[in-house]
This record gives structure tokens, sequence and C-alpha cells, in this order.
């Protein structure tokens, strides 16, 4: 069995989530999706995020058809070894030039094109602007 890896924050989701996962469960038999913790979100992206908590995200994400398993984590450490489960993991293409944590226990690493426009910090502007 061919599994599959991607990790994120998914605090709202968008298009350009479901377009990830859907190209992510394309590339195996079964995708994990890992999310980082509240505390790590505030630490990350700053004390207004998250905006959804980490049981409502993973509760979103398991409803989704191309998810199979959703699988929280809090540390690095963590991390890789989720990662290390895996045959391959997918990443955003704005990761092509930049530190993949996990990368060196990962035996294939697929970037997909990121839809111009979709991110969580985009939509949350977005909104505060209207």
């Amino acid at each position: 069995m061919k599994k599959v890896f991607v990790n994120g924050t998914f605090d709202i989701l968008h298009l350009g989530h479901l377009e990830l996962l859907t190209f992510a469960r394309g590339q195996g038999d079964w995708l994990t999706v890992a999310i980082d913790s509240d505390r790590r979100v505030k630490q990350l992206k700053g004390n207004s995020r998250p905006v959804n908590n980490v049981s409502e995200r993973a509760n979103l994400l398991r409803h989704l058809r191309a998810v199979d398993q959703v699988v929280v984590f809090d540390t690095d450490e963590e991390l890789i070894t989720l990662i290390s489960q895996c045959s391959v993991m997918v990443k955003g293409s704005d990761y092509q030039d930049k530190h993949i944590v996990g990368a060196n226990v990962c035996k294939e690493i697929i970037f997909f094109e990121r839809l111009n426009g979709y991110s969580t910090t985009e939509k949350i502007q977005h909104i505060v602007n209207r």
C-alpha cells in the first residue's frame, strides 16, 4: 500500500486545500493529513490563529472523501515520526526552495502547484477588509 502524507494548519478550508488534498490522494492508496496543534499554530501564525480549533479542523478534514486519516502533531519530532511512516509527501509548490521538516526520512516528495489567491491568511484578510 502506497501511503501519502500531507501536513499543514488547514485553519479555514478553501479551494486550494481541496485541490491539494485531491491531488495528494491521487498519488497513492492512503492519505494521512497531519495538522498542527493549536499551540503550534499560535506559535507559527500569531495569537489570532487558529480561527478553528484543532478538533474542528480535524473533524472537517475527516469528512472529506480524499482523506483517510487525520492526525495532530505538536513538535517537529512528532512530525518527522509521522512522515517516516509514509512513502510520499506532498507539499505546496511554495516549499520547493525551502527547508522541509522530515524531507530526510521521506522516500519521495511531490510538489503541488498552488492555486494563486488561495491561502487562509488571504481569506482572513479579505473578510476583515469587507
